[in-house]
């Protein structure tokens, strides 16, 4: 009897460690097993470092409003409008036959996507911006490297003429002040980055930048890491929601917007914001809407839709702390919503994140914060940059 529990053990012993060392292998295998997202997320490795073992050649993979052609004569770009609604407009078509130097942006998103790739001295003009978030920028507006041209419709020409640009970043949506500038002679880029539904697509303008100004080993290496986290995270998101919809057949549900002047302004159902909503593992509650931008419904029509949502997502600007209670104060019925009784808001405050600037070109961070809530288990050990739960 003793020695045939003696065998029963080592035998039990034999398969613990064959199983321990087939784990090594695996782990220790040519990246065939990636790290969850939680570590990738909690890694802090400057990817600027490793740029130099990045290809130099662009391929445009998730942009719908790039292409890029390299050709004997130079580097053929065609830009256009990536929003399916927006009326047709002829496509800009450029040829790049060297790195450009100096730039001057109109929009903090443009401005985000020389900050991820380490170029913000290449901006020698910006707009004036209420809120901007980068050391570097703020120290080169304060010694005069980089100057503030004036706001849309008031732009002060004389000053844009003295920064010599190579070219001027406008928005698809600019209002006025452009024409006067344009008889200048000076061109311009418009930079449709933002019209993008994919969020890979939108971070993917970054080699835009990388191509203008001769980096493009940067933008492949920043867009890599960009690519890779969010990719990483999303595909342990429908692993993970797989299994929970064998048990539950539910996943949570979000609701988006609130009440501004006329009507509750929410995300379309076709939207960037929509995507991310998906790919963070949640029911968006207007899926239904074929918007690919913002959408405002009366609010009888939004609150049927939102009141038994598990989750709302909202932003804003406060200088101060921004609470439930603050909230409520807008309007008493958003104190009825599920989500506001369960806590379950998450806001994102403008005045005091950088979301303007660089959400636009860290995809990875916003899914990130949205499967923090949704999804907790998935990242234990994640602090949230743009959307909080309120208190």
């Amino acid at each position: 009897m003793r020695r045939r529990r003696f065998a029963i053990v080592r035998s039990a012993a034999l398969c613990a460690t064959i199983l321990l060392v087939s784990l090594s292998c695996a782990r220790q295998g040519a990246g065939r097993i990636s790290p969850s997202a939680d570590a990738l997320f909690a890694a802090h490795d400057s990817v600027l470092a490793h740029a130099d073992d990045f290809s130099d050649t662009i391929v445009i993979r998730y942009a719908r409003g790039l292409k890029v052609d390299y050709r004997d004569d130079g580097i053929h770009v065609v830009i256009s409008n990536p929003d399916p609604s927006a009326p047709y407009a002829a496509p800009e078509e450029m040829v790049i036959t060297r790195p450009f130097r100096r730039f001057i942006c109109t929009t903090a998103l443009q401005l985000g996507n020389f900050e991820v790739l380490g170029l913000e001295d290449r901006i020698v003009g910006m707009n004036s911006l209420k809120n901007l978030f980068s050391p570097t920028m703020q120290e080169q507006m304060r010694d005069g490297r980089t100057i503030r041209i004036g706001k849309e419709g008031n732009f002060d020409v004389e000053t844009i003429l003295a920064t010599q640009p190579d070219y001027i970043f406008v928005s698809a949506s600019k209002h006025g002040g452009f024409e006067a500038i344009r008889a200048c002679g000076i061109p311009f880029i418009t930079h449709h980055g933002y019209k993008e539904t994919d969020p890979l697509g939108q971070a993917e303008w970054i080699k835009l930048i990388g191509l203008l100004t001769g980096e493009p080993r940067r933008a492949n290496a920043v867009f890599a890491d960009i690519e890779h986290k969010y990719l990483q995270l999303r595909d342990e998101v429908a692993e993970l929601t797989s299994q929970k919809l064998k048990k539950s057949k539910r996943l949570p549900t979000v609701a988006s917007g609130r009440q501004v002047r006329d009507g509750w302004y929410a995300v379309g159902g076709q939207s960037y914001m929509a995507q991310l909503f998906r790919d963070a593992g949640a029911d968006y509650v207007m899926a239904d809407n074929d918007d690919s931008g913002g959408r405002t419904l009366d609010f009888e029509a939004a609150y049927a839709r939102s009141v038994h949502a598990d989750f709302w997502q909202i932003d804003g600007s406060s200088d101060g702390a921004f609470t439930l209670a603050l909230l409520a104060s807008e309007d008493p019925r958003y104190a009825t919503l599920d989500a506001y009784k369960n806590h379950r808001v998450l806001f994102c405050n403008f005045a005091q994140t950088p979301y303007r600037e660089l959400a636009g070109v860290q995809p990875h961070l916003l899914l990130a914060d949205f499967v923090k809530a949704f999804h907790p288990e998935l990242l234990p050990h994640y602090v949230p940059h743009y959307y909080k739960l309120m208190d």
